[in-house]
């Protein structure tokens, strides 16, 4: 995968002189991707919490929590909301009817697989993007194609999309929000592109830290839903007890700051005050951290180049805090080396490495397939794609993959038998 001549997420091209004097006068309008979710309701609490410097335009979610959606939709006073399943527009008008009173007008209802693409193209200043999985990449695309501010929360779009995100986007169009991706960008305000020796990327380690591989076998998903730090939804937290999400964040900072993969590290980092680090050429470590709370990125990317006051909790620096930082076992959680390699391969295979993890993560959930053999299933996937041909990447190229990809993998994962604790390789042979 080759460097572009800029970074897609470039503090300084985002900081221009002066701008973190004051905010502009009035209410930013934001659209907000994905708003029953984790990110999205935390995003709900930060404009909630600051009306003079955020105004909500438009909400989208899947449609499984509709009576949340309405009653977003009610207290944001937008002017318009989505659901992607087509099949909930009907339970949202009726809960919106609920929701307003006989002389309020109710907001336009969008529905189907590109409602969210119709609200991020929308006018507003800024998109936060914080769908979970791939299904993001259409909607960050067409944000970017409309030429709104992107606040991404949505790795998974630049993961398996990254050329064409690349070359939609322009210099500062992007603001990164997940925490490690935020920790980054503001870091990397202590120096210049070229004094920059190596990103630091920490983990809290998850719930299994310090488990062995045999160990990890006959975890329950409950067991693997019990994070130790972080309170997210089903998927990414199987993600970050697998390392998996790791993995995915080690792509998304080559991607976002064009650092190479040798010059990325992670570190483990239990109690997750530290979000990231950038080490300099001259020796120095700038970090930056804070309580565990995604509502300081959130407040950050919305608000970006500005600051938002009292955005989230801060630390009692007058009371005893231990920090450590352990190496990554990577036997244990083979998870990010194989990210290395898919996305040093670049193409398609970023594609594959994530559809055929969502599938297997939702196989683990159900009972089909072992801890370990999330990640063994993944490998066997990637292996089988192979090396992606060579030209440029289109949607349609993307598309293929991962439906390709989720076969694979489900059919990969029908042929464990998780009660013995079988790998996938073992399945196979």
């Amino acid at each position: 995968m080759t460097d572009s001549p800029a970074p897609l997420a470039d503090p300084h091209l985002s900081h221009p002189a002066g701008a973190a004097d004051a905010p502009a006068d009035g209410p930013r309008d934001i659209v907000i991707l994905g708003s029953t979710g984790s990110i999205g309701t935390q995003a709900v609490d930060v404009v909630l919490g600051n009306p003079d410097r955020f105004r909500v335009t438009a909400l989208s979610a899947a449609g499984g929590r509709v009576e949340l959606l309405a009653e977003q939709a009610h207290r944001l006073r937008v002017r318009a909301v989505a659901v992607s399943r087509a099949d909930k527009a009907g339970e949202l008008r009726e809960a919106l009817r609920a929701r307003y009173g006989p002389a309020e007008p109710l907001p336009e209802v969008l529905a189907g697989p590109n409602a969210a693409c119709e609200l991020a193209a929308s006018e507003c200043h800024t998109v936060l993007n914080g769908i979970t999985g791939s299904i993001g990449l259409r909607p960050t695309l067409a944000a970017l194609e409309a030429g709104r501010t992107l606040a991404l929360a949505n790795k998974e779009s630049l993961i398996v999309g990254g050329p064409l995100v690349k070359a939609l986007a322009k210099p500062g169009q992007i603001v990164p929000v997940d925490s490690e991706h935020s920790a980054l960008f503001q870091a990397l305000l202590g120096g210049t592109r070229a004094e920059v020796r190596k990103l630091l990327v920490t983990a809290s380690g998850g719930p299994f830290r310090g488990r062995s591989r045999a160990e990890l076998r006959n975890v329950t998903p409950a067991d693997a839903l019990a994070h130790p730090t972080w309170a997210m939804g089903p998927v990414i937290t199987i993600n970050s007890a697998t390392l998996v999400n790791k993995g995915l964040e080690v792509i998304e900072a080559h991607l976002l700051y064009d650092i190479p993969f040798d010059r990325i590290e992670v570190v483990v980092h239990p109690q997750s005050y530290i979000h990231s680090m950038v080490e300099f050429t001259d020796g120095s470590t700038l970090a930056q951290c804070g309580p565990p709370d995604m509502r300081l990125p959130i407040a950050l990317g919305l608000g970006w180049p500005h600051r938002v006051p009292d955005a989230g909790p801060v630390f009692d620096w007058s009371t005893a805090m231990s920090w450590e930082f352990l190496p990554l076992d990577e036997e244990a959680f083979p998870s990010v080396a194989l990210a290395r390699h898919v996305g040093a391969l670049g193409g398609t295979a970023p594609a594959v490495f994530n559809a055929a993890n969502e599938e297997c993560v939702e196989a683990f959930l159900s009972g089909g397939l072992s801890f370990t053999g999330i990640v063994d299933t993944v490998a066997a996937v990637v292996e089988e794609h192979g090396t992606p041909r060579g030209g440029g990447l289109t949607l349609e190229d993307v598309l293929d993959a991962e439906e390709w990809a989720r076969a694979r993998a489900r059919e990969l994962a029908a042929r464990t038998v998780r009660t013995t604790g079988a790998t996938t390789a073992e399945a196979r042979a």
